[in-house]
């Protein structure tokens, strides 16, 4: 998948931290896609970025300069065993969703993951929501169930489906 000239997918740093926010901020405010209830600031975004770099990653997408969107990895769970698993999320402007950033910015942070050791990806979609369920599906992920009731927002309770996909072959993982 190609990107337009005008488009920038790069490792995030601290300066990115202002941007990641406000981009953040629309979701958690107005939307279930998050069960953040409070927006970070642009310093805790600096600091999630942070510690996304290190073992995981964070890249923004930038459209003539401006970052309009990031995606990220990060721990599965705690323990030993899921050391190769990670969890992945990606968000975009309002204003730049439907262009095929979201897909680009995805194929990046897995292929990215996959370089670093990952061998599975998982992502939890609040439901409803169609978009990010036709792009998981659309970059490979298979659907593997669905938590029902498992977060309350907006003043009603609401059911995450969760999405994974291999990284990497079958063999074992290499340390």
């Amino acid at each position: 998948m190609g990107m337009p000239n005008d488009v920038t997918i790069r490792e995030a740093t601290a300066d990115d931290g202002p941007a990641c926010a406000a981009i953040y901020a629309h979701y958690i405010e107005h939307t279930t896609a998050t069960f953040e209830e409070v927006a970070p600031g642009a310093d805790e975004m600096a600091t999630r970025i942070a510690n996304a770099r290190v073992r995981h990653t964070w890249l923004v997408v930038e459209r003539d300069g401006e970052v309009v969107g990031y995606a990220y990895g990060g721990p599965f769970k705690t323990r030993a065993a899921y050391r190769y698993s990670c969890e992945v999320s990606v968000y975009l402007d309002v204003a730049a969703r439907g262009g095929g950033l979201g897909r680009s910015l995805y194929a990046a942070l897995l292929a990215r993951l996959e370089a670093l050791g990952f061998r599975m990806a998982c992502g939890g979609v609040t439901l409803p929501n169609d978009a990010s369920v036709a792009l998981h599906r659309a970059m490979g992920f298979e659907p593997v169930g669905t938590y029902r009731r498992i977060g309350w927002k907006h003043g009603e309770w609401r059911d995450v489906a969760w999405f994974q996909k291999a990284l990497g072959g079958a063999g074992p993982p290499r340390d």
